[in-house]
């Protein structure tokens, strides 16, 4: 292994934002660092990776924000990497059951190299052999943070589990081009349901909506409810719309929860089991080329 030092520079989060998108050298910065593999040291059971994809994913920003905003995730601390989901390859280990070489898939810097926790690698092992056969079968490593990744998980148990399609059904997807949203949409398909984006709802949903997957909410999902079925099942996956918000929009049309029975849930996937044991069915999926890949 090489001695001599090599670039590591990294993305540093550096002040709170409030609304709007954060500024470069304001809110963040890149900044320029070395680092010598040969010399770090690592604790009992800790990696060192060096980072080859990393998954830009909206959300990052609501932990970027004030302390009173809560975060399943927690808040970024003043100074440090920001951080994502990341597919990267091992280059120095401190735990037996990684070695140099090995892929990596989790959570990981925004930096050239990361020094991954104990509890970061361990659960990230499951993924391991996964990544290398994806490899070995001529599947990019960079569908591992899509279609093959929590995108592709978070797509499909929330509609199934959530959702429960039926053939012939209608589902409305907002963000219909976003990394969920696109896979809803083709998992939707290949289920033989109806499938609709965002769009203008009564000409282009006339018999009404069964199954809503949301992942805007505020203004698109105070539209949606009253063009909502009885019965209809809403997958609330995110909140796009008001991440930047100055302030939180009140849903006028609650109410049609009610009288129209509307099964709400509030959904996050955080590799559910499931999902994990669905992966192989996407992996399936894709090499059969059911999937449209320019668009995951």
């Amino acid at each position: 292994m090489s001695t001599s030092e090599v670039s590591n520079n990294a993305v540093i989060y550096t002040k709170v934002f409030e609304t709007g998108l954060p500024v470069i050298n304001e809110h963040f910065k890149v900044v320029e660092r070395k680092i010598n593999i040969s010399s770090t040291k690592l604790e009992k059971d800790e990696i060192l990776v060096k980072n080859l994809y990393i998954s830009l994913d909206l959300f990052i920003l609501t932990r970027m924000k004030s302390s009173d905003v809560k975060n399943y995730l927690g808040l970024f601390p003043i100074g440090s990497v920001l951080e994502s989901g990341c597919i990267s390859v091992v280059v120095k280990s401190n735990n037996d059951q990684w070695k140099e070489g090995d892929l990596y898939s989790g959570t990981s810097g925004w930096e050239e190299y990361t020094i991954i926790s104990p509890e970061a690698a361990k659960q990230a092992l499951p993924f391991k052999q996964y990544l290398k056969n994806s490899l070995d079968n001529g599947i990019p490593l960079s569908y591992s943070l899509g279609i093959l990744g929590m995108p592709g998980m978070t797509a499909y148990v929330g509609l199934d589990m959530i959702g429960k399609p039926k053939k012939g059904e209608t589902i409305f997807i907002s963000t219909a081009a976003g990394g969920v949203g696109q896979v809803v949409g083709q998992i939707a398909k290949l289920k033989g349901l109806k499938v609709v984006g965002s769009t203008a709802l009564k000409e282009i949903c006339p018999e009404g909506i069964d199954i809503f997957f949301d992942s805007v909410n505020g203004e698109t999902l105070d539209k949606v409810l009253p063009n909502l079925n009885e019965d209809a099942r809403v997958i609330s996956c995110g909140m796009t719309s008001q991440y930047n918000s100055e302030s939180v929009y009140g849903i006028m049309t609650n109410i049609m929860i009610h009288f129209k029975k509307i099964c709400y849930n509030g959904f996050l996937d955080l590799y559910n089991s499931k999902g994990f044991v669905l992966l192989n069915c996407f992996y399936v999926w894709v090499k059969l080329e059911l999937f449209d890949l320019l668009v995951i």
